[in-house]
């Protein structure tokens, strides 16, 4: 669970502004962690719909809410 969930967004702009690797560098390391995550058991799940019900509960509030902050933003009458 997140308990700060603005500092985890900063964090993740910060990484990805500093990152240096390629697209090509990105997929190896994704299929890196892959093959780790088999290695040592945890993927794939061994029961995949484990705790759908709460990431329903988490898409039916998303999709509930109007507009973000940043479509907000990008809808300043320029048109």
């Amino acid at each position: 669970m997140v308990k700060n969930p603005e500092l985890l967004r900063r964090f993740e702009r910060e990484m990805i502004r500093r990152s240096k690797l390629t697209p090509e560098e990105v997929w190896e390391l994704y299929d890196h962690m892959l093959a780790w995550a088999k290695e040592i058991g945890v993927f794939p799940p061994k029961d995949p719909l484990e705790g759908i019900e709460v990431d329903i509960k988490i898409a039916r509030v998303l999709n509930a809410v109007k507009g973000t902050p940043l479509e907000d933003s990008e809808d300043d009458g320029d048109a």
